[in-house]
């Protein structure tokens, strides 16, 4: 059983800083590529960011410059440091990815439960 469990999250200033993290566990071989989503009050779940397997990253245009996405893969665990936040930051944050679970390599894709990050003004 796999699941990816996030944590970091909490309430800050503006123009703080927060690290959320997200580690799979249960029978995990590996982790393929990963990725983080928000989803604001009464808003669509949108990418924040995003890294491949290799390292390559992708962010959205609202958080490049502030946000950065990491990986450990011997930890099977992705970063995702935010600097300089701002309100509009505010959301439910989700850890997606594709994660080998079975011994011939067999991936599958998870989401965690979200963590909740408050940014007041």
């Amino acid at each position: 059983q796999v699941q990816l469990v996030e944590s970091g999250g909490g309430l800050v200033q503006a123009g703080g800083s927060l690290r959320l993290s997200c580690a799979a566990t249960g029978t995990v071989f590996g982790i393929n590529a990963m990725a983080w989503y928000r989803q604001a009050p009464g808003k669509r779940r949108e990418l924040a960011a995003s890294i491949t397997s290799d390292g390559s990253t992708n962010y959205a245009d609202s958080v490049k410059g502030r946000f950065t996405i990491s990986r450990d893969n011997a930890k099977a665990t992705v970063y995702l440091q935010m600097n300089s936040l701002k309100p509009e930051d505010t959301a439910v944050y989700y850890c997606e990815g594709n994660i080998v679970s079975g011994l011939m390599g067999s991936s599958a894709d998870y989401w965690g439960q979200g963590t909740q990050v408050t940014v007041s003004s």
